[in-house]
């Protein structure tokens, strides 16, 4: 612990909170740099480091567990040759210098010019794990086993159908469940994960099982298209954007977020496998690539195949030609692969007189996201149904359409011109709209804060007894007018989801546009206190700097007691000169130590102000 400790005290402070940031480690108890060592030496703290090792790194840390003296040192040479004589790979043992420089830097080891200190908290952890999770250092330090070329008697062309098939799912499903939450947000629960209600509007409208919606709901949020704003997910403006692109490009965002999440060395790796990959041969690479990956491994590779079979990289566990593409870096190649067999977009749809509206397939982005401005989709597959209510114009026209744009947008549309019900229903809704108007409540309206008015009397009644508007607590004040104690837009909202013909209008009776639910900026990371400068900044204070040496030198005396070490300890003689001395520390109190010496064998009682500087005794002793 006390090369640890030292270490930890020679570090710059930035690598010192790089390092720190790659282990996982109890800080609640830490005071200063002796306590830190000692919590980055617990065997949970050390499994967790190894357990995120690769085989690489692991191989040359059992390889200097195993040339390190009882005192735990050895050299950069040792190591390597102790590879060489496991049969290791020339590429693997000249890279031993830099794969003991990134161990040093996840404070597994210590290393310092050629030497190399394996802590003994380490050795024994490895020592444990050995034969039980990991395996022997002669089978770690092995290449990479052959890959043998499977015969493949699989009829490719129904692998990629059936891949473009999932992926189309996939990207359709997405854009639903953007769509739903442009409609209204979903709330996250305080314990985690999106509330019952919520999950199931959204699963109902994206089509799939309830029990589906986490991972479809986790791909969105990985590729950026959904944002929590407080209790709240929303759309993001990067969704809004991505639900105008095509299939191929829709595809192309989720699959490259699925690739990003592969470490590069485990894509090099898996791309050996590029005519031969299945499910089963990519768990055994990633198990392979990382042998004490343990439970967090497992659950990654779970996700990555189960995401991998969805965006149609996978089918059944058999290859298909996109996903050998993405994790070749040829996103770009692996879209048009999959898009050839994507279903054709249309730009026309089939106007019927039951006020239904049927696209032959599926519609053009941009055309479908205004028809959805006032039409309700009814069915979602390859061939849409939409549907034309009063409430749904009405909604449209609330958005700022009006029944010249939405006729003319409907006409240019249709292949079968316009009905003439279809017609005379947006006539009429149009003709309806804004019969009740809601805005902002006068002062001395106090408290309320939203003022309906209509001039329709009974219309005004109606409203005032809707158990639907309950909770809104409208209050007549006359025969045309009632206000409410919410905000104008929760009113107008109530109000058009009740299906009452409503607009929203400024104070001076001007027709306002209101959207429903913003989209949501990608977050800028929020600041918030970060553990690791905390930390630091209370180990690595300063003071006087006698006194910051001296509880140093103390804390060394102390940790070395604890260990039952013997240590060099260099003395300054009466005359000036010095000394070294062969002691096992006992204790530590009143600014003196009493230790053993293991050469007079006698017990020696010397002041801290006395000792000129501690180093691990040497090997023999």
């Amino acid at each position: 612990m006390l090369e640890l400790a030292a270490r930890l005290r020679g570090l710059p402070r930035s690598d010192l909170a790089s390092a720190l940031r790659s282990r996982e480690f109890d800080a609640s108890g830490v005071r200063d740099l002796f306590d830190l060592a000692e919590v980055l030496l617990t065997p949970d703290s050390v499994d967790h480091a190894i357990s995120r090792l690769d085989r690489r790194h692991l191989s040359v840390l059992a390889a200097a567990c195993a040339v390190a003296d009882e005192h735990g040192d050895t050299t950069g040479d040792a190591v390597r040759d102790e590879l060489v004589r496991l049969g290791a790979s020339a590429e693997l043992s000249d890279a031993a210098a830099d794969l003991a420089g990134e161990l040093a830097g996840t404070l597994l080891i210590v290393r310092t010019a050629e030497r190399v200190h394996v802590p003994t908290a380490v050795t024994a952890r490895i020592a444990t794990q050995t034969g039980r999770d990991l395996p022997p250092a002669a089978e770690l330090a092995a290449p990479a086993p052959p890959v043998l070329t499977a015969v493949d008697d699989v009829d490719r062309g129904l692998l990629e159908r059936r891949a473009a098939e999932s992926a189309y799912a996939t990207v359709a499903a997405t854009a639903e469940l953007l769509a739903e939450l442009g409609s209204q947000p979903a709330r996250e629960l305080a314990k985690g994960g999106i509330a019952l209600p919520d999950s199931k509007r959204l699963a109902e409208s994206s089509g799939i099982a309830l029990e589906a919606l986490p991972r479809l709901f986790h791909r969105a949020d990985e590729a950026g298209l959904v944002v929590r704003d407080g209790a709240f997910w929303l759309e993001s403006d990067l969704g809004a954007e991505w639900t105008q692109q095509s299939a191929a490009a829709r595809w192309r965002r989720l699959a490259q977020g699925w690739r990003d999440r592969i470490p590069a060395p485990l894509r090099e790796l898996v791309a050996r496998r590029s005519e031969n990959l299945t499910a089963t041969d990519l768990r055994d690479d990633v198990r392979w690539f990382y042998p004490a990956g343990g439970h967090w491994l497992e659950e990654g590779l779970d996700r990555l195949v189960d995401d991998a079979e969805a965006l149609g990289l996978a089918v059944g566990g058999e290859p298909v030609e996109a996903g050998r593409l993405v994790l070749a870096g040829d996103v770009d190649r692996a879209a048009r692969v999959l898009a050839a067999h994507f279903p054709a977009q249309v730009d026309k749809v089939y106007l019927q007189h039951d006020l239904t509206i049927v696209s032959p397939g599926p519609l053009e982005p941009p055309l479908d996201a205004r028809l959805r401005g006032f039409a309700d989709v009814e069915g979602r597959d390859l061939a849409s149904t939409y549907r034309v209510t009063a409430a749904s114009v009405n909604r449209g026209l609330a958005a700022g359409e009006s029944s010249e744009t939405i006729l003319g947008f409907l006409g240019a549309l249709s292949l079968t011109g316009i009905p003439q019900p279809l017609s005379y229903l947006v006539g009429e809704a149009s003709a309806r709209f804004g019969s009740v108007r809601v805005a902002a409540a006068d002062g001395a309206d106090a408290p309320a804060h939203a003022a309906i008015r209509s001039d329709d009397e009974q219309l005004v009644r109606t409203l005032a007894v809707d158990q639907a508007l309950a909770s809104l607590g409208l209050r007549q004040t006359g025969p045309h007018r009632l206000l409410s104690r919410f905000a104008p837009d929760v009113v107008f909202w109530a109000l058009s989801d009740a299906k009452y013909p409503v607009a929203a209008e400024d104070a001076g009776g001007n027709i306002v546009r209101l959207r429903r639910h913003r989209l949501a900026p990608a977050p800028a990371p929020a600041p918030k206190a970060d553990p690791i400068v905390a930390l630091l900044d209370r180990v690595l204070e300063t003071g006087d700097e006698g006194a910051t040496e001296q509880a140093w030198l103390a804390r060394q005396l102390e940790a070395a007691a604890r260990a039952k070490e013997t240590l060099t300890v260099t003395v300054i003689m009466p005359g000036g000169q010095t000394a070294d001395y062969l002691l096992a520390p006992a204790s530590v109190a009143n600014g003196r130590l009493r230790a053993r010496d293991r050469k007079a064998d006698i017990e020696r009682t010397l002041p801290l102000s006395a000792i000129a500087a501690v180093t691990s005794a040497p090997t023999e002793v």
